[in-house]
């Protein structure tokens, strides 16, 4: 799936899509042939209640029978009673069966992105990927709450509606059915174009999300650079494009049911001539006519209603094209069938052999890079920005696949490892500390994987990251809820908290980002401490943008042009007068420690 996929155009109706759809509803069929079996039942008291007004008229109304008048009007009556709760009955059905099917194409959805690598991630913007979680499932739902199951009951409606006319006047019925014809071009018309229609709106509202999915998490900076004018007017540019297709799309249905209803109006006045002189001839009973007149209007309202339907199946033609297509997207990063779970006994910790990698064509980030890091050794990774230092982290925990060489963890390729055991095994404490919404113990037991994470695990983790008195200060404590993303807790707060995530975790090798860039001397200092304890007794390879901060390393890689250039401690590149000293007299103003 790339970003061009909504542009992609199919067939009006795709049998194969229909059946694949048909896949989620399977587990819901007593559901949805429950609805549709009462269907006959609604159709015959539909059509119960013109017959009764004929015999009501013909029989009792002309020749001044009121007691027998009373009899069919209670028929009437219990018909309508019937009718009623019959269609409460198929509405809760069919909206039941409609949740169902939403629920578990959602939770399939979901499923499906989670097992997705980082590279489609970077590839489909977040509000791309919640309208087809939102919007287009909801398209899906539709189809079962309103759609394909009430066609069953209009075509049966329709079906009886024709047998009952011709029994009642075969001319005045083929008058009616004259007009199919004209019905029948404005059909077709309408099904030419209200395809393009909905893949219109359903693209710009995409676009839509997308742009305020971008928006609303940059507010602040749009804000500071005062970009509020020029972002309101890309939003009032797609908006306007939304707006636009909307537009189109309701007037292809205004134009389909305004048709209908001229064309059953018109049947209706032809009728009232042509039945009205029939009626004075003799040959149709007054009761005849006021019957087939509505037998007429209901004849065209399942036209109408089917051309409405058609409108269902084809938003949900459309909205199951693009869910399908996110569905066999297939992530470049597979795990193995059975994958290894542990590290082979005396290998590096970590190993690269001649990597390369880029994320877009050849535009190599790493080039031939190779280095080993020993079980327990504390390494750091320093180079200009963009040199990969990144990477070389996401592609330990296999984020995303090598082009080519090995990386390897505890002797084994990551592609021979279980992901989740290796994922486990290379922990990481990003720089910008990712945290959910919920209360602060749930954040810190979101790592036992299933595990039990006991309250004493917990207080000891707290402790030892200095992370304690953080859960002190919060109104709360543990139990104090976290907004969206963390923002209601200062970066030291969070970063603090991401370190006793992280002892909780436990993982043999520790990936660590720049965590004491952007916070207060206060919270460094006790970043710095919670990071000690953190890497004592395991391996660990540290992003390093602050040179202060690895000189007690056993040892540092420079990376330069997407590998290894120079390696070994602080003091030892200091003397070598390379690339490392350089590095550091710029950030320090001097070559000596």
């Amino acid at each position: 799936m790339s970003e061009h996929d909504d542009e992609i155009l199919g067939k009006a109706y795709d049998p194969r899509l229909m059946r694949r759809v048909w896949s989620f509803a399977r587990p819901h069929r007593r559901i949805i042939f429950l609805s549709m079996a009462l269907f006959p039942l609604v159709a015959a008291l539909e059509l119960l209640q013109p017959w009764l007004t004929k015999i009501a008229i013909d029989r009792y109304i002309l020749p001044g029978d009121w007691a027998g008048l009373t009899w069919v009007a209670a028929a009437y009556l219990a018909c309508l009673l019937g009718l009623y709760g019959l269609r409460v009955a198929v509405s809760y059905l069919t909206q039941l069966a409609g949740q169902r099917v939403m629920h578990d194409l959602r939770a399939a959805l979901f499923a499906h992105l989670q097992r997705q690598d980082a590279a489609f991630m970077d590839r489909n913007p977040v509000g791309r990927l919640m309208t087809r979680l939102l919007n287009d499932v909801e398209a899906i739902s539709e189809l079962f709450a309103s759609g394909a199951a009430a066609v069953v009951g209009d075509v049966l409606t329709l079906a009886g509606i024709v047998v009952l006319m011709l029994v009642l006047n075969w001319e005045l019925a083929l008058v009616t059915f004259a007009l199919v014809p004209v019905l029948a071009v404005g059909a077709a018309y309408f099904r030419l174009k209200a395809r393009d229609s909905y893949r219109g709106v359903r693209i710009r509202l995409a676009r839509l999300n997308a742009f305020l999915q971008e928006s609303l998490q940059g507010m602040s900076i749009i804000q500071l650079f005062a970009r509020e004018r020029r972002e309101a007017e890309l939003f009032g540019a797609l908006n306007g494009e939304l707006r636009r297709a909307q537009f189109r799309s309701t007037r292809f249905d205004a134009f389909l049911y305004a048709g209908v209803e001229a064309l059953g109006s018109a049947a209706a006045a032809l009728l009232l001539w042509y039945g009205g002189g029939q009626v004075l001839t003799g040959a149709l009973t007054f009761g005849g006519l006021v019957a087939f007149l509505e037998y007429v209007g209901r004849f065209f309202l399942p036209i109408r209603d089917l051309g409405a339907k058609y409108t269902v199946l084809q938003a949900a033609t459309v909205s199951a094209e693009r869910i399908f297509a996110l569905l066999d997207a297939e992530a470049s990063v597979r795990p193995p069938a059975s994958g290894a779970r542990g590290f082979e006994t005396g290998a590096p910790a970590v190993e690269f052999r001649h990597v390369w990698f880029a994320y877009e064509g050849e535009e190599w980030v790493l080039r031939d890079c190779s280095f080993e890091v020993a079980p327990g050794e504390r390494v750091a990774l320093v180079g200009p920005t963009g040199e990969g230092k990144s990477t070389i982290v996401r592609l330990m925990t296999r984020s995303y696949e090598v082009t080519r060489g090995q990386v390897l963890v505890g002797g084994r390729d990551v592609r021979e490892w279980d992901l989740t055991a290796l994922r486990r095994a290379v922990g990481m404490v990003p720089q910008e500390v990712f945290l959910f919404t919920g209360t602060v113990e749930e954040n810190l037991r979101v790592v036992g994987g299933g595990a039990v994470v006991s309250r004493e695990a917990i207080d000891r983790a707290l402790q030892a990251a200095r992370a304690d008195r953080v859960v002190a200060s919060l109104p709360h404590g543990l139990a104090h809820e976290i907004h969206e993303r963390g923002q209601n807790l200062s970066q030291g707060q969070r970063q603090l908290l991401a370190i006793a995530r992280a002892l909780i975790y436990n993982p043999a090798v520790l990936a660590l980002d720049e965590a004491t860039s952007s916070v207060d001397p206060e919270s460094e200092a006790l970043i710095r401490a919670g990071l000690e304890e953190l890497v004592q007794g395991r391996t660990s390879v540290a992003i390093a943008h602050r040179l202060s901060t690895i000189q007690t390393c056993d040892r540092i890689l420079v990376l330069h042009r997407g590998r290894v250039r120079e390696a070994g401690r602080h003091a030892e590149l200091l003397a070598a007068g390379g690339f490392y000293a350089r590095l550091y007299e710029l950030q320090f103003g001097t070559g000596r420690t």
